[in-house]
């Protein structure tokens, strides 16, 4: 049980105290009535004695009484009314609430955090190991209170109007106070005429109330004077004549009203009746108009008259009493209505009845010394009369019970039995007879020896009295009286435990024989729930809480809810008080009381009783658990007019991870919305409160900036840009931040300026929000909200929209480096506003919600707003299927909504840059939904016409690109950047001038063309062109590319329409490629400077052709060394599957492209004219190059034609793909290089540097080819290139880049590396092409060996220098082959003449040497055994170079 102000001792005594009848006259009456009270309440705050009191009793023994208190009341002659105690116990309950504004602490009990009030003892302890110690420490604290106060003024009210019976006299009166006051003309014959009056209520059959203890009742005769008005020396001789009259004994003269009603308004008098009127005020039915007879009070909860009167009601207890130890916040409304249908007070009766009582003042006429005199009036009264007429009636009748009917029945030969130890077996209260109807006559020794427990019980004389009450015990059983053995036995078993020195334990079992019999054989609840009260206590007093709580939770019953509620909150209180605290026990209880509470109609109790119930529930995974309690916490709230509470309570039962069924979902649902509109109502002007439903995912929140995407129209396909419809990919995100980087360097001359912001359209959780975002006046501010719904129950969303703040400013105008603030209007910004929107059961959807921004400023995104709703289920209203309506977009409402905001809140991420940032826990900003609004800015759509999905590899296609500037003002600048610029080209410089060919026309063709002689073999055609006509210049980025506008502006609403040539990728697959457009404002901004729109081409190539080439040196030196010659071989192969329709490819060109070299013609030419290459089929060719004349910077193109037209490579837009795939050939080779060679490239000396040179190619081959697809019936021919980068002589090169297999794995070596860095030699390959020699001889020479023996032959050896250096050569003619294979095959010659010569060659010098061979016989012989060594001439190695040896010079000797 909850802890109580009083030890359970004090309660005891109190509850049963010695009953004074009071019998005023009218002019007594009127005398105490100016202090706004009556006789029995003017003495109520004295009536506990200050000092102890002496007695003895019939064996003359002294006994000691201390605190007695007495109760004198008026006289009432109709016994209370059942539905007057319901009503009256229900209005205590009612007004005694938790008081306002203690301190609450929070005890943690496992996993618990439980409230207490009055002191900040906090106990954090595991659920098994050191709650008893803190328990324990606490309950030792004189600070630890968990008080009920509500349940103590029902108890103490419920004992006080428990009306008296026969079985028992502890409520039976005593004695009777005579009150007369001394202005009355004859206060004696005043005396006689009351005394009178009493001895007819008492002995008169007219009246059965109220009860008396003896016959004989004492008189006790009091004369009332007031002091103020009275004569005090009439009151004396009065007061004189009284005491010869009824001796000293039995009379006193009190003098009251010291002072006049009209005393000084700055006196001071402490009011001791506040709180005792306060308690006794809702049970005060007194009416004061009718006389000094008609009501006669009883007790000190004065009955209930049943007429009903209303009179004062005061506003609850003065709560002197600690607080509830789950103390909760105040609750401010009343309550009350009560357990059962008699005596319905609304609440504003209550309310004005507690005003009027309020203000009254109590004891005005009464000074300190007055309060003394009634102080010691009671004292006298106890003194010397009352206690010795309890005395005399208790020797009166032990000497009565020793008398009658021998000794078997008397005191003291009981009294031998009592103390022998024997027993007689007592039967069980199944075994008894119902004779609780059996009554004694009043002067049966049974209730004689009754009757003398209950005085003796009266006077705290426990020891006699649990004596008495055991022997009328055995009497009562033994004639099977069960109602009075009941009684006999419940005060036996409380004498037992009040007795000092405990001689004997507390007989819990005679308290349950009690309990028992009340209820089941007398079936008296009233007398039940008393025996329960009082056990309960005593159990608790001695830690028993187990066995109190089963004794409260037995007498709970259907017959009265105030009662149930009451004692389940009590055995819920003994639970959490156990040794080892029950919380989950203590909090189902109170969960059960709290449902007895709202059926007993004390609604403010009951949601109390949930709220700290909520508390265990709260957190611990019992979702309906909680549902259940925050519904009946929303419903109760909402009775009272807690509105917010209400609110709180159905908001709970919403957000949480609900398991209710559908159908409960949308009864919570409703009862909520329904709350919520009445909260609304009563502030209709005031701020819109959080809505709970739907959830919103904050950081799914994105925001875009700008119009929408328009769809496809026809062949016209727009830019793929960004939209809310695309997912983020921040691998993508960062190559469009490179890309603008790289564009915004090349426009700022290769500077990114510092307050660079790369554009982002788009924000969301992955994007940088550090920056305020920057949006264009006039342009759509989307943002996209993600609402989950997470209930079974479809809701609806209507006049949904954003809620914002903008603050106006324009940036343009500066005043002293400060924005000029603008005037706010209502028109600054326009807000979309969706009129419906469906969010299924447990469904996650997303809103876009538009802004639209009329004037520059800052705008900030606070939330959304909108009415919260349902919609109609399964039911059918006025016929019409709802299911119909969701799909036409209409819904039916179930006529509840309501209007609520809910706030958009983004936590930034979380900084862990710096040592503070990583050791706490901070948040950067997310500013996303702060952008600025800036001036207005061109707006540049992109259209693109004709634009493939898939091409074949290295394929040309000609598209159109559409520009359409959609704004109001002019853009200028548009530039395109793409990490493939290869991809496609918008044409060179002098791609515009160039009118198209009639012949290209006629054909489509992609290429400028110009008709050939089909019948002469005509050599390569020449041109030249320059890179810088391509967008190549040096020191220019290829990625970033003007766009030729006219003018270089487009205005506004103008568009234009651009060729653009596509190249597919040389390898094979699905390609994304980038395009960033770059554009700029005419007039400069302080904001943003640029925009950029973005485009994703996805493109599918399938295979074509595979390209390799080889270049190698001629051995033939023409026209006697004039010039250089390679040979070029080109291999072609049809790799395609067919998958696209190719039947089969035509090789109709191959051009060279080269500053130092050209292709001068095909070797291997066939007749026809034309190359085709089927399906798998290779093709190879052969030309010769030769070295060109030098034309600086300019690149010449020679064309080798295989058809009838030629195909003018250096014109747009063969030559634009050819130099951005060298571009891009260049950059892929650089970095390798500089990955393989790194630092050891700077050490090359300038002599190797030379020699490789010498084995370097810069010769680029084109190979283009006309493919012939079927599709639909019709052919269609394909135009494409492939380009072949030659660098070194003799190395194979591809058109398409190789797979470089992964080395295979080495075990890792450590190595300190040398200082010493050996000199690099070249290599074989880089020797042998140092010199160039060939010999020039005639390929068979007939010669007469019969005329001359020796045959001369004339040999030429020409030796050409390659590098671009001097060269030192010797030539060693001495060189003999030793090999015998190759004297079998070839035979042996001489050389004649001299056999070694030095020469020294000039820079590309061509050199003949003559020489002479001799041969003695015919054969074949190779003349190629002669040695060349060769350095340059300032160096000092030699090398020898060995390239004659690969291939064998022969010649054949005839003899004729």
């Amino acid at each position: 049980m909850a802890q109580c102000v009083q030890s359970v001792q004090e309660f005891i005594q109190d509850s049963f105290v010695p009953l004074v009848a009071a019998l005023c006259s009218e002019e007594a009456e009127r005398l105490t009535r100016k202090n706004n009270l009556g006789f029995s309440e003017l003495v109520k705050p004295f009536c506990r004695l200050t000092s102890e009191v002496h007695m003895r009793d019939p064996n003359n023994q002294l006994h000691i009484i201390k605190n007695l208190k007495i109760a004198v009341n008026n006289i009432i002659t109709h016994s209370p009314q059942p539905g007057g105690i319901r009503k009256l116990l229900n209005d205590v309950v009612s007004v005694s609430q938790p008081a306002e504004g203690l301190v609450t602490n929070v005890i943690t009990a496992g996993d618990y955090d439980l409230n207490i009030s009055d002191r900040s003892v906090t106990a954090s302890v595991p659920w098994y190991n050191n709650w008893k110690d803190t328990l324990m420490e606490l309950n030792a604290s004189t600070f630890y209170s968990a008080t009920t106060p509500w349940f103590e003024a029902y108890r103490e009210s419920f004992l006080q109007s428990m009306p008296a019976s026969d079985h028992e006299f502890l409520n039976h009166y005593v004695a009777c106070m005579l009150v007369v006051s001394s202005g009355e003309p004859e206060p004696v014959e005043q005396f006689l005429k009351l005394s009178q009056e009493q001895h007819r209520i008492q002995h008169s059959s007219e009246y059965a109330y109220p009860k008396w203890f003896i016959p004989n009742t004492l008189k006790y005769y009091v004369l009332l004077h007031d002091v103020s008005a009275g004569e005090e020396q009439r009151a004396d001789s009065v007061y004189e004549e009284m005491k010869q009259r009824y001796g000293t004994q039995g009379c006193y003269l009190l003098k009251i009203n010291s002072r006049g009603s009209n005393r000084g308004a700055d006196e001071q008098i402490p009011d001791p009746w506040s709180q005792y009127l306060q308690k006794n005020s809702i049970q005060n039915q007194e009416s004061y108009d009718d006389g000094p007879y008609t009501v006669i009070s009883h007790k000190n909860a004065d009955h209930l008259i049943p007429d009903g009167l209303d009179n004062d009601i005061q506003d609850g207890l003065s709560n002197n009493f600690k607080a509830h130890p789950l103390q909760l916040d105040h609750l401010s409304d009343t309550s009350s209505s009560f357990d059962g249908t008699d005596y319905i007070r609304t609440t504003s009766s209550l309310h004005e009845s507690k005003k009027t009582s309020s203000g009254t003042p109590h004891g005005a006429c009464l000074t300190l010394t007055d309060h003394d005199r009634i102080r010691q009036f009671i004292q006298e009264f106890t003194f010397r009369g009352l206690l010795p007429h309890i005395e005399k009636t208790i020797r009166q009748l032990n000497d009565q019970l020793i008398s009658r009917k021998g000794l078997s029945r008397s005191l003291f030969s009981a009294t031998k039995k009592w103390f022998s130890g024997s027993k007689v077996p007592e039967k069980s209260i199944n075994e008894l007879k119902n004779t609780s109807g059996l009554l004694y006559p009043p002067e049966a020794p049974e209730l004689q020896i009754r009757k003398m427990a209950d005085l003796c019980f009266l006077v705290q004389h426990y020891e006699l009295a649990y004596s008495c009450y055991h022997t009328a015990k055995k009497d009562f059983l033994n004639d099977q009286a069960m109602l009075y053995a009941a009684g006999a036995l419940e005060m036996a078993a409380v004498s037992a435990f009040l007795q000092p020195g405990a001689p004997r334990p507390y007989p819990a079992h005679y308290m349950d024989t009690a309990i028992q019999t009340y209820r089941d054989i007398c079936k008296n609840m009233v007398l039940a729930e008393r025996c329960v009260l009082l056990s309960a206590e005593i159990l608790k007093s001695q830690s028993k809480y187990s066995d109190a709580a089963a004794l409260l939770i037995r007498l709970t019953s259907e017959d009265s809810d105030l009662r149930s509620a009451l004692l389940l909150e009590q055995a819920a209180h003994c639970f959490i008080n156990m040794k080892s605290p029950m919380v989950r026990k203590f909090a189902f209880h109170m969960i059960l009381a709290g449902h007895r509470y709202s059926k007993a109609g004390q609604k403010k109790h009951a949601l109390r009783c949930y709220c700290q119930a909520m508390q265990v529930y709260k957190g611990k995974g019992w979702s309906l658990a909680e549902d259940h309690i925050n519904f009946t916490i929303g419903r109760q709230s909402f009775t009272l007019r807690q509105l917010d509470n209400a609110v709180s309570a159905f908001r709970h039962i919403l957000i949480n991870d609900s398991k209710q069924p559908a159908a409960q979902q949308g009864t919570f649902l409703r009862e909520y919305l329904y709350v919520y509109k009445n909260v609304t109502q009563l502030s209709p002007d005031g701020p819109l409160p959080q809505l709970p439903l739907p959830y919103i995912n904050n950081s799914a929140t994105r925001v875009f900036f700008g119009h929408d995407r328009r769809p496809a129209e026809g062949e016209k396909q727009a830019a793929t840009h960004i939209s809310l419809d695309q997912e983020y990919d921040c691998e993508s995100s960062h190559q469009w931040k490179e890309l603008e980087e790289q564009v915004v360097a090349v426009v700022n001359k290769g500077i990114i300026p510092s307050n660079f912001q790369p554009t982002q359209y788009c924000l969301n959780s992955y994007s940088d929000n550090s920056k305020f975002p920057l949006a264009v006046v006039e342009e759509p501010v989307t943002v996209e909200v993600a609402f989950r719904n997470p209930l079974k129950v479809p809701l609806l969303l209507t006049d949904l929209s954003l809620l914002w703040k903008f603050q106006p400013k324009d940036f343009s105008a500066k005043h002293n480096g400060a924005t000029k603030e603008l005037g706010c209007g209502n028109d600054m910004i326009g807000a979309e506003v969706i009129a419906e929107f469906l969010i299924n059961s447990e469904e996650t959807k997303l809103a876009r919600l538009k802004l639209f921004p009329h004037q520059t400023g800052e705008l900030h995104i606070l939330g959304v707003v909108y009415n919260l709703g349902t919609i109609q289920g399964t039911v059918m209203i006025d016929g019409i299927d709802p299911s119909i309506g969701l799909q036409a977009g209409k819904f039916v409402y179930n006529g509840m909504s309501v209007r609520g905001r809910q706030d958009l809140e983004i936590q930034g991420p979380r900084l862990n840059n710096t040592k503070e940032e990583k050791t706490s826990i901070k948040y950067g900003p997310d500013r996303r939904l702060d952008p600025i609004i800036t001036e207005e800015m061109p707006l540049l759509e992109v259209f693109f016409i004709n634009f493939p999905t898939g091409l074949l590899c290295g394929e040309i296609r000609k598209a159109y690109v559409e520009f359409v500037n959609v704004s109001k003002c002019p853009l200028t600048a548009l530039k395109v950047v793409s990490k493939h610029p290869e991809f496609f080209t918008f044409g060179g410089n002098t791609g515009v001038l160039t009118p198209l060919s009639p012949s290209a026309s006629e054909n489509c063709s992609a290429y400028k063309t110009v008709v050939t002689d089909s019948t002469s073999v005509c050599p390569a055609l020449m041109s030249s062109a320059s890179s810088v006509n391509f967008g190549l210049g040096t020191g220019s980025q290829p990625e970033v590319i003007h766009i030729p506008l006219p003018d270089s502006v487009l205005l506004p609403g103008a568009s234009i329409q651009l060729p653009m040539w596509l190249h597919g990728p040389d390898e094979e697959g699905v390609h994304e490629i980038n395009f960033l457009f770059y554009y700029e404002s005419i007039k400069k901004h302080s904001k943003m400077c640029h925009r950029v729109l973005r485009h994703t081409a996805v493109i599918c190539t399938s295979r074509s052709l595979n390209v390799r080439a080889t270049v190698c040196r001629s051995n033939a030196l023409e026209d006697e060394g004039k010039g250089d010659n390679m040979l070029v071989f080109v291999d072609v192969e049809n790799i395609n599957t067919s998958e696209a329709g190719v039947k089969e490819f035509h090789i109709v060109q191959v051009s060279s492209n080269s500053k130092h070299w050209k292709l001068q013609k095909a070797v291997n030419r066939f007749e026809d004219k034309d190359y085709k290459l089927a399906s798998r089929e290779r093709g190879k060719l052969c030309f010769k190059a030769v070295r060109c004349k030098n034309s600086g910077e300019n690149y010449t193109f020679a064309d080798v034609v295989f058809g009838n037209e030629q195909i003018i490579s250096s014109a747009s837009p063969c030559a634009d793909f050819f130099f951005r795939s060298l571009s891009s050939e260049l950059k892929r080779t650089h970095a390798q290089s500089n990955i393989f060679q790194g630092a050891a490239k700077q050490s090359f000396d300038e002599a190797v540097r030379l020699i490789q040179k010498c084995s370097e190619v810069d010769l680029n081959i084109v190979v283009l080819w006309k493919a012939y697809v079927v599709e639909d019936s019709k052919q269609l021919i394909l135009e494409g290139q492939h380009h072949v980068v030659l660098h070194t002589v003799g190395k194979e090169a591809f058109s398409f880049p190789q797979k470089q297999e992964s080395p295979e794995m080495v075990l890792l070596k450590f190595f300190r590396p040398e200082n010493t860095s050996l000199p690099t030699r070249p290599t074989p390959e880089q020797l042998s092409n140092l010199i160039k020699t060939s010999l020039h001889y005639p390929e068979s020479f007939n010669h007469s060996f019969h005329q001359k023996s020796l045959c001369l032959v004339p040999v030429t050896l020409l030796l050409s220098n390659c590098s671009e250096a001097d060269v030192d050569v010797i030539i060693d003619l001495r060189h003999k082959t030793t090999s015998p294979e190759a004297l079998e095959i070839h035979g042996s010659f001489t050389w004649l003449g001299q056999t070694q010569y030095k020469l020294q060659l000039k820079s590309q010098e061509v050199y003949n040497l003559q020489l002479k061979a001799c041969f003695v016989r015919t054969g074949v012989y190779n003349l190629g055994t002669h040695r060349v060594f060769a350095k340059l001439a300032d160096q000092v190695t030699l090398f020898e170079t060995s390239q004659q040896n690969s291939m064998p010079a022969l010649i054949i000797i005839n003899n004729i």
